[in-house]
């Protein structure tokens, strides 16, 4: 079965570059290019990976990560940050229980790698 992963991310270029990567490597993907589209997709499209930006318009990134490690039906859902936030250097100004933290630009091997390692139910 294919492992499911949403990319939630308001750049549409990069969420399709993304999405083409991802496919051709052999996941099943849907985007969203806000915080309540994506909220709204997720019990329909039932994603084991969300891989989710920081600046979202509508509801942000921060918002999102915390309503999904909040709910009982979403908590155990590997969520990956993918921000051009530099979080060495600024830090986060809310805390998150994210799975991973990648800043952009990343590289696409190094992503797909991580993301093999992370749990799928």
């Amino acid at each position: 079965m294919e492992t499911r992963v949403l990319i939630v991310d308001d750049e549409v270029h990069l969420a399709k570059i993304l999405q083409f990567t991802l496919e051709h490597a052999g996941y099943k993907v849907e985007t969203a290019f806000d915080g309540q589209e994506a909220l709204a997709k997720v019990p329909v499209f039932s994603p084991d990976i969300i891989i989710l930006d920081l600046s979202l318009p509508v509801i942000d990134g921060y918002e999102v990560c915390r309503i999904l490690k909040s709910a009982e039906k979403t908590r155990d859902i590997p969520v990956v940050i993918l921000s051009a936030r530099d979080f060495k250097r600024d830090g986060l100004e809310k805390p998150l229980t994210a799975e991973l933290l990648i800043e952009k630009p990343f590289n696409t091997e190094s992503l797909l790698s991580e993301l093999s390692k992370l749990p799928v139910r």
